[in-house]
């Protein structure tokens, strides 16, 4: 600590001078208050506490009025495993016993998050992570009584679910969803959740960031950012506003310790309102089908297309006849703005389209060279074109059992691929139980690429190649960004 020495030969004089410089504080505190004091955004004074009963503020009404409608998620999963001895991993057996060879245990895991009611039936919204693949769901409401749990939907695209509490007609205290779009950086914002699994509990903090798309969490990377803790265990549950009610869904933590560091993400609630209402509704949340393809824009894009700032989505392809070619834009334009909300990138792009909904009309404003263009476009969904031809294909081959199907913008959205939109191809939709197909290591979701070197454009090309390969042959398959190419025996 460093310390400092003051001459005692006249006390008196730095006395006065002390009294002086307080006097003179007081004046500037009062004066830049004066200052500061003005009409927000609701028309109320910001300032400081003038009391101690102002000083005594708390959120515990709010904490009151939100806390009985956020509920702990518990949900069991039922994994498979097969025991195998180390002589199987040997190459040499695995010719003659297969790769799946071993003895088939289960085991039961467990996940614990959060989830917030959202209507007085008992529909509460919470992450898919939090319930994927669970045989068993159950809730504990925050007066300690439990519920079973029935799903409604799930998308891992956003990284969201729709439950319903299973009970007898019983009424819910529940949360309503405001409008994240009205949300600005400073708000206070309280998140309430289970963290670690040692019981509810309320954190505050403030908005820290808005539009955060460079989050790898969901595909629909927009998010709300906030310092408020949020740990293991909150995941599902709501950030709220100061009038209780919902502004987003907690879904990620950035951390290095696995604790919160004070950067948590959260699904904006206009998301997690429209999820919900499909959900309910029965139907499947479905973005709207543009026909293109996009890129964010980096500095040396944007001054090369004469942009300011490097922000937008640059289309990169835009299939004929596709909605995108019929407002009038093509590649290389620049998507700037939706309606009255600025696009920084193809993420945020994609999440104003998915909000304002499939049927609706929109203003876009993009630039082409150094001019600024407005057109109309209207949201569609993708077409299903091909027909998806949907077929199992039989017969003793290696990928007999393989439920597939022609790949088109419709398909592609239901398995979230980014197709190739001049490429038609194959997609793997299912796979048969035990079935060779299996057994080889195929997934849902691959697109087969061809047989032998030939394009199999078409499910019947597919089955026509089938018939026409030899004893052995080789397979090409897309499997996210990777290309497979692997022989197998007829």
């Amino acid at each position: 600590m460093n310390h400092r020495n003051f001459s005692a030969r006249s006390p008196a004089a730095p006395l006065r001078a002390i009294s002086m410089v307080a006097a003179l504080g007081l004046l500037a505190t009062g004066l830049i208050m004066v200052l500061w004091i003005g009409p927000s955004r609701s028309q109320t004074v910001a300032q400081v506490p003038q009391s101690v009963g102002e000083i005594k503020l708390s959120f515990a009404p709010v904490v009151r009025r939100a806390a009985p409608a956020v509920i702990n998620v518990f949900s069991k999963q039922t994994v498979r495993t097969r025991s195998r001895s180390p002589v199987f991993s040997d190459p040499f057996f695995r010719r003659f016993f297969g790769q799946d060879f071993g003895v088939p245990r289960e085991r039961v895991s467990s996940s614990l998050g959060s989830g917030a009611i959202v209507s007085p039936e008992g529909i509460f919204i919470t992450n898919n992570h939090v319930i994927k693949d669970g045989s068993e769901i159950r809730v504990v409401l925050a007066d300690k009584r439990e519920f079973e749990a029935e799903v409604l939907a799930t998308d891992a695209r956003t990284d969201l679910a729709v439950l319903r509490i299973k009970s007898d007609g019983e009424i819910f205290p529940f949360l309503e969803f405001a409008n994240s779009d009205e949300v600005e950086i400073g708000d206070l914002v309280l998140a309430v959740g289970n963290p670690f699994g040692i019981g509810q509990t309320v954190t505050s903090g403030i908005v820290s960031a808005l539009a955060r798309t460079q989050v790898g969490v969901a595909d629909y990377r927009f998010f709300i950012q906030t310092d408020a803790a949020i740990n293991p265990g909150n995941s599902g549950g709501p950030l709220i506003d100061l009038n209780g009610r919902v502004i987003g869904i907690n879904t990620a933590i950035y951390s290095r310790s696995g604790g919160s560091n004070g950067i948590g993400f959260a699904i904006p609630s206009n998301m997690a309102k429209i999820f919900t209402e499909t959900a309910v509704s029965g139907k499947r949340l479905r973005r709207p089908w543009l026909g293109a393809r996009f890129q964010a824009l980096t500095a040396d894009i944007a001054a090369s297309l004469g942009l300011d700032r490097p922000a937008g989505a640059l289309v990169t392809q835009a299939a004929a006849g596709g909605p995108l070619e019929r407002a009038g834009m093509r590649a290389g334009d620049v998507i700037v703005a939706v309606d009255k909300f600025t696009v920084d990138d193809p993420q945020g792009l994609d999440y104003r389209l998915t909000t304002i909904g499939i049927g609706a009309e929109v203003t876009i404003n993009f630039q082409r060279g150094r001019k600024r263009r407005t057109t109309r476009l209207a949201l569609v969904p993708a077409p299903e074109n091909p027909p998806r031809d949907q077929t199992t294909l039989a017969g003793p081959g290696s990928i007999a059992g393989a439920q597939v199907a022609n790949l088109s913008p419709a398909v592609a959205e239901e398995y979230d691929l980014d197709m190739n939109l001049d490429v038609p191809a194959v997609i793997v939709t299912g796979l048969s139980r035990r079935s060779p197909a299996e057994r080889v290591g195929l997934e849902v979701g691959d697109v087969v690429l061809g047989i032998d070197g030939r394009r199999t454009p078409s499910v019947k090309q597919l089955e026509a190649e089938l018939t026409q390969t030899g004893p052995v042959f080789e397979l090409a398959i897309r499997r996210g960004s990777r290309v497979i190419t692997t022989r197998l025996r007829r």
